[in-house]
């Protein structure tokens, strides 16, 4: 390994005690490739069977908590105790290859995908037309937030190494503390200390769930999104509170959801500063913070790394285009690092078949680009 590439292979010991082994984390990402009743695809097995090599962590995919939030096609699930052979199969595969096995949790409230809602009521914060979507009751946030605690059992049970909250990406638990989202009126919405009593109620039902194993060495995250772009959707000003109340929790790290790493402030706080800068600087120490966000290369990672605004860097469009990535580093293969993707290599990339059409039609700028394209932005 080149010497300058040391610092991303530090080990990180987090608050619990576990050691991570290195600052590379795989990012969480969407293959379209479980099985429909939310278990273990083949071609699921097939895409994260060899990207884990030479990582500290590896958040698999988004995966659904309770029945009525599916928001993709072949989206994993963790709600019935018949997918806990499944999601063991599912962390074994992951920590053979020597990286820690974290599990986003996920529901996608008002960006649920009606067909795929088994009859049930597409439910969030607050009720969307456009969406077709009605306001949850309080039973149902109860429900919903009881989800996140059970889902989190079949995690321990299954064998990973932890979970990621999924508050990020206009989900649910976003959907809840967004004041364009909630418009609620109850003591789940209205102030912004209100709506944040829904995203603070999951961390307490995820944590309680870990304390009924006794897993000290279970690991908790948090993922969130620091902007939106409606005028009443979350600021910095709103993230930065969000972080303050976030770094006293029982979690073990915090992670920001960036297309751009340096992406710099909408409102709410200095528009000069980059927004993982703001946030690194207000969580002061108490926890480690995950970025990402359009980076590539080895060097790129590096440079990231040394703004000392992200103890991990997570990398997940790079991954796609490179499964060893972080082997190759090591080796001192970085030149071989790919920035796009090969239409005459499927083969290479053990993408589902629905990722590799999305892939190959060019037009979804949250995938890689292709060999010879622009890579598209996405001003979020």
């Amino acid at each position: 390994m080149n010497p300058k590439f040391q610092p991303l292979f530090q080990p990180y010991t987090l608050n619990n005690g576990v050691e991570i082994k290195n600052r590379l984390v795989v990012a969480p990402m969407t293959h379209f490739a479980s099985n429909k009743d939310g278990t273990l695809g083949e071609q699921e097995r097939r895409f994260i069977g060899n990207r884990a090599g030479d990582m500290g962590m590896f958040i698999l995919a988004a995966t659904l908590v309770q029945d009525g939030g599916k928001a993709f096609h072949g989206q994993p699930e963790a709600v019935h105790e018949s997918q806990l052979e499944s999601l063991k199969a599912t962390a074994g595969i992951i920590k053979a290859q020597g990286a820690k096995a974290i599990l986003q949790l996920h529901h996608g409230g008002k960006q649920s995908i009606t067909e795929l809602l088994n009859g049930k009521d597409k439910i969030s914060a607050s009720a969307d037309d456009a969406t077709g979507t009605r306001e949850a009751t309080h039973e149902e946030i109860l429900s919903l937030i009881d989800a996140f605690g059970k889902a989190t059992d079949l995690a321990i049970r299954a064998g990973f190494d932890g979970v990621e909250i999924h508050g990020a990406n206009n989900y649910l638990i976003q959907q809840f503390y967004s004041g364009h989202s909630n418009r609620r009126s109850d003591e789940w919405g209205g102030s912004r200390e209100k709506r944040m009593r829904f995203p603070l109620a999951v961390i307490e039902a995820v944590v309680s769930a870990k304390a009924k194993h006794n897993a000290n060495d279970f690991i908790v995250g948090y993922r969130f999104s620091p902007e939106e772009p409606e005028e009443l959707g979350i600021t910095m000003e709103d993230t930065l509170a969000l972080i303050d109340v976030l770094k006293e929790q029982p979690l073990q790290y915090l992670h920001i959801s960036l297309w751009d790493f340096y992406k710099k402030v909408r409102r709410g706080a200095d528009p000069a500063a980059c927004r993982i800068q703001l946030v690194h600087q207000q969580i002061g120490g108490k926890l480690p913070l995950i970025g990402v966000g359009n980076i590539y290369t080895a060097d790129e990672m590096l440079e990231a790394f040394n703004t000392g605004w992200a103890e991990f860097i997570a990398l997940g469009k790079t991954v796609m285009v490179n499964p060893d990535i972080a082997t190759r580093i090591l080796n001192g293969e970085e030149s071989s690092i790919q920035r796009a993707i090969d239409p005459e290599q499927a083969d290479h990339y053990g993408f589902s078949d629905t990722l590799w059409n999305f892939t190959i039609s060019g037009t979804q700028a949250w995938l890689p680009p292709l060999k010879g394209q622009e890579a598209k932005i996405i001003d979020i």
